[in-house]
């Protein structure tokens, strides 16, 4: 059926629902199986209509279909032959058993023996696992919140359990605004029309020496309810919108993890095997009921007038050609699709020593700086922070570990930094855009910090988090909002608001310390995965409602979790009590593993740390060596000691472009590891610095310079070794940061140049946002070069999205400051480029 057919159903079972046709309003909804009534749905089982529950589930679903659909029909079979067995009419419950549990028999063979011995008890109550069976309403009250959570788990039922948002009596409004076109297009309009039926086009009679009303002043227009005989009427039941709703996200059962999520949220959902258990969660179930959020499906469709009326009027001075080119063909990737893996080696992987740090204490945690690829940030045992430029084996900034404020700290922890002075660090990590980094300490508290480039980093705020141990955080952005995540000893995870400090969520569930947390977002619905020591994964959604889904990690270890850079795919790593490491990756779809890799020890030492590059290969440190997947492959790649002196299960972690791998030593030092493009990084920044040292001490450059890697100074003398004029956070104009990644402009080959590049068309002040860029940043190959208008500048475009301008001033020698020779090198090459 198509979408244009799809939505006249709806408006349909507006229409009926509106004229109250209750019977034929659920008989459509079964028959058409787009719109499941959850509220009809409820009322049938509270007043124990049981075959009119089935009858309407089987216009959706079947009780073969999967194993949800199963464990619906059960709990509702089940209940029934409860009930006949309360009543002690055992001459319907030996019927139930027969016709519609015995179904059950082939997939449970023991469980369908088990039912038919209730039949010998005087009170099924007798048998231990119904002991706690209540009332009959009580136990249709829990049965049915059961049911609910399968339904809103149940991939049948997705896109199926939210009625559109229609404005009151959309069917007659459309049939109006029809009626209205018909009379402005009589050859002969009357005022006043007199609408007597539907069935056939209206068409005025013959001319009366009136003239047509103008659209503007026709009472039609005016009072679209009033044609006809169709009064307005009030919408009545479930199809009622709320007046003007905000639209909602879509909110993920998490069922499928986050593929495809449906409309509904719920609690934790197993369709486990089938028992005769009572739910154990029915009393936290019971308290609280869901009910489902207002959404509005998008239109799928265009018509002739639709087109007309989206049509905008085009900028001054945009070309035909251009305004008629189709929009939205630019290389973008979008969130679930198909992946391409661009054609990678082991020769892409970083393998080589070029750096050591001497850290000076033990290594807890690493994080490379989101825009400058080669700051690396470093938390120790001690509760040192570090910031190292790794190119120039710099240390940049060093603070200990120190309570800002003791005297607003609780009692515990002042007790226990009573005891030890110090804490450990667990996580360190840069906000996306680098202009922010939080610390995650074995002691209570986290804290932020703001970084202003070089060696400014200043306090900004001082959290105390958890009771006992922060285990992790991670910078979110839930609506926009940059949040920090925490979780820690006290078996919670906490959402906090970066600029003020003020807690905006507590999720609790975890019955072990949690470990890790992993926000993510997909097709513009925000979650945050949980992992505890005890093995569990959760996941919740930024709202007071509980977790969304409930599993075990391989070997119920203790797991962090990771996406690929493109967001599509999902892995974890960790290690059990017993040392056995597992990384895997997951496939959401399902919640299921969905490839194990090869090669982890089975005797680990601590946790096996682990991450991810470019979208294809994966790194743990593990029995004294760095380990490499493809991700695509379950074989280990390969492995290398780092020329030696490694832990157990080192720290590790990439730079946003894998060209560089930081791994902690033995000797409370750091090795930075290269790939061909990282040792050219590395050296081109060495040989800045060097430069800039040589200008220091009197030697003066004479201009722009380019080095080996394509970076340029923007004028004599800047180098990276000017800390002060380095501005790493993109900062928008109106005051609030944003995430900006790194971009990677497409290189077209022969056999792209063919394909015609097309504009995104802007209409909305709303897709627009200012960004002020670093004025230093280091530029990476330049691929564009364009003169202005005026001919006194160059304008630049480097690899990584960097511009620079260099103009030129009006002197004796040149009294136009128009350039006349430009040199620049490019590949080994020297090019003249001359201009007139």
């Amino acid at each position: 059926m198509s979408s244009l057919s799809r939505e006249l159903v709806f408006l349909i079972l507006q229409f009926l629902d509106e004229e109250k046709f209750k019977d034929t309003v659920h008989r459509l909804e079964k028959e058409s199986g787009f719109f499941f009534n959850m509220r009809y749905f409820e009322d049938c089982v509270t007043n124990g209509e049981w075959d009119e529950v089935e009858n309407y589930l089987s216009g959706f679903t079947k009780v073969d279909d999967n194993r949800y659909s199963m464990k619906i029909f059960f709990e509702i079979r089940k209940q029934k032959y409860l009930e006949a067995l309360d009543k002690h009419d055992h001459a319907k419950a030996v019927d139930i058993l027969v016709k519609d549990l015995k179904t059950f028999s082939t997939f449970n063979e023991e469980l369908f023996k088990e039912i038919t011995l209730l039949l010998t008890l005087g009170n099924f109550r007798e048998n231990e696992q119904l002991s706690k069976y209540g009332d009959t309403k009580t136990a249709r009250g829990i049965m049915l919140l059961e049911l609910k959570k399968l339904i809103e788990a149940n991939p049948l039922f997705r896109d199926k359990l939210q009625f559109p948002g229609l404005k009151n009596s959309r069917l007659r409004t459309l049939i109006n605004q029809s009626l209205n076109w018909q009379h402005q297009l009589c050859k002969n309009p009357r005022p006043n029309p007199d609408i007597k039926t539907l069935f056939t086009d209206h068409t005025c009679g013959q001319p009366n020496g009136s003239r047509a009303p103008s659209p503007a002043t026709s009472s039609l227009m005016g009072s679209i309810p009033k044609v006809g005989g169709f009064p307005p009427l009030g919408a009545h039941g479930p199809f009622q919108p709320a007046p003007a709703p905000a639209p909602t996200p879509l909110t993920p059962p998490l069922a499928g993890w986050m593929t495809n999520p449906a409309s509904v949220p719920h609690q934790t959902v197993s369709a486990g095997p089938l028992g005769l258990t009572v739910p154990s969660n029915a009393a936290s179930m019971l308290k609280h009921p869901r009910t489902p959020s207002t959404n509005n499906l998008a239109m799928d469709y265009q018509t002739a007038d639709s087109e007309h009326m989206l049509k905008r009027s085009r900028p001054f001075g945009i070309s035909d050609e251009a305004n008629n080119m189709p929009v939205n063909i630019l290389p973008i990737s979008y969130p679930g699709q198909s992946h391409t893996h661009t054609l990678y080696s082991s020769n892409d992987l970083p393998k080589t020593v070029v750096v050591k740090l001497a850290q000076g204490s033990a290594v807890r945690s690493m994080d490379f700086h989101p825009i400058q690829h080669t700051l690396l940030l470093v938390g120790t045992n001690i509760g040192d922070i570090t910031i190292w430029e790794v190119g120039g084996g710099e240390r940049l900034v060093l603070k200990n570990f120190k309570v800002w404020d003791l005297g607003s700290c609780s009692v515990p922890l002042q007790a226990s930094l009573a005891n030890e002075s110090t804490a450990s660090v667990n996580r360190v990590t840069w906000s996306p855009d680098g202009s922010i980094c939080g610390v995650a300490y074995s002691k209570h508290i986290v804290h932020i910090f703001s970084y202003y480039g070089g060696d400014d980093l200043r306090n900004h705020l001082e959290i105390e988090a958890h009771i006992g141990n922060v285990s992790d955080l991670a910078f979110s952005q839930p609506n926009k909002q940059l949040c920090i995540i925490t979780c820690g000893e006290d078996k919670t995870i906490k959402v906090w608001d970066v600029v003020t400090g003020s807690k905006q969520y507590t999720f609790d569930g975890h019955e072990a310390p949690v470990y890790s947390v992993c926000p993510h977002y997909k097709e513009n619905i925000q979650f945050i995965f949980s992992t505890a020591i005890d093995g569990k994964i959760k996941a919740w959604l930024y709202d007071n409602l509980g977790s969304r889904v409930d599993y075990d990690a391989p070997g119920h270890s203790c797991t962090m979790m990771a996406y690929s850079s493109d967001g599509t795919r999902l892995f974890s790593c960790g290690t059990n009590k017993e040392g056995e490491s597992y990384i895997v990756e997951w496939n959401e779809s399902e919640g299921a593993v969905k490839r194990t890799y090869h090669g982890l020890g089975k005797r680990s030492v601590g946790v096996v740390q682990f991450d991810t590059t470019k979208n294809r290969f994966l790194v743990a440190g593990d029995e004294y060596l760095i380990k490499f997947w493809d991700m695509d492959n379950v074989g280990m790649l390969m492995s290398t000691d780092a020329d030696g002196g490694l832990p157990a299960s080192p720290c590790i972690r990439f730079n946003k472009e894998g060209t560089l791998l930081a791994v902690s030593t033995n000797e409370n030092g750091i090795k930075i590891l290269a790939n061909a493009d990282g040792v050219r990084l590395v050296r081109l920044i060495e040989s800045r610095a060097h430069d800039a040292s040589r200008s220091a001490s009197g030697t003066v450059a004479k201009g722009p310079v380019m080095g080996t890697y394509g970076a340029s100074s923007s004028a004599a003398g800047t180098s990276i070794g000017d800390r002060s004029a380095i501005v790493p956070a993109m900062v928008g104009l109106n005051g609030d940061s944003r995430s900006m990644p790194d971009v990677k402009p497409r290189i077209l080959d022969d056999s792209d140049k063919s394909k015609v590049w097309k504009l995104t068309e802007i209409n909305e002040p709303s897709q627009l946002h200012s960004l002020r860029l670093p004025d230093t940043l280091l530029a990476v190959r330049i691929i564009r070069l364009i003169y202005t208008n005026s001919g006194s500048a160059i304008l630049v475009l480097t690899y990584n999205a960097v511009h620079k301008l260099w103009k030129w001033q009006r002197n004796e020698r040149n009294p136009t400051g128009k350039v006349l020779l430009l040199l620049f090198w490019r590949q080994r090459f020297l090019w003249f480029c001359y201009f007139q």
